[in-house]
Formats: structure tokens, sequence, C-alpha cells
């Protein structure tokens, strides 16, 4: 997994925006959570169901400070769906699901405020 920046550490470099709308970055709803077996870092292994045009993708998540898999089931998440999909040990992530650390460095989920359609894209 990449590390995790704290708060406090300065932007990246600037780019455009035709850059940013390269990262397809979608909202789907958890339909299977469980933990992921034999991974080096708790982690749960997520399957998130993106609606159609991207459908369902399995995601591996190292949040299990804040959330239980059965937390976690019908939760709306925001997550990255053009990455290539990443070998984490057995498991193959098709998708980043996306978070903040908080100020132990432990993940909290990004998600919109309220219902979205699945598939809706970050805009």
């Amino acid at each position: 997994m990449h590390k995790v920046d704290l708060p406090g550490q300065p932007p990246e470099a600037e780019t455009d925006f035709e850059t940013f709308r390269k990262i397809d970055i979608r909202v789907g709803t958890v339909v299977e959570a469980a933990p992921l077996e034999g991974a080096r870092k708790p982690s749960i292994r997520l399957l998130i169901d993106f609606g159609p045009g991207v459908g369902r993708k399995k995601s591996s998540a190292q949040i299990t400070e804040h959330y239980s898999p059965e937390a976690l089931m019908g939760r709306q998440v925001m997550a990255v769906v053009n990455f290539p999909p990443r070998q984490i040990g057995k498991f193959m992530s098709e998708v980043l699901t996306l978070g903040f650390p908080d100020d132990t460095g432990a993940i909290v989920l990004g998600a919109p405020d309220s219902p979205v359609p699945d598939g809706a894209r970050l805009v």
C-alpha cells in the first residue's frame, strides 16, 4: 500500500483541469465486505456496485481502525475506477477506494453526505 500523508503537508505540484479529469472518481455502494485474509496489514476486501457502465468492482482497503465489514454493507464510497488493477497479496484490487487520514493516520472513507446514484462521477 502507499504511504499515508498526514495533515500539514504542502500541496502537490500544480496541475491543470484536463489532467484532473482523466482521473475517474465514482460513487458506488458496498455490496460485500469481509476481512482480507493473508494481508500484511489489516484490510477489508470490498465488492462495490458502481451501477451500469462500470459494474461491480473489487477493492482492498486498510480501514479496519474505523470500520467493520458489517458496518460497510450498503454504504456509499468513492473510488478511482480507471487505475489498472493492483495485486494485493492473493487479492486483485480493481479500484482505489478513497479516504483521508485522521490525526493518527487511520483512514476515514470519503463519501457523499447525501445519497447519489451509483456510478455518479465526481465533477
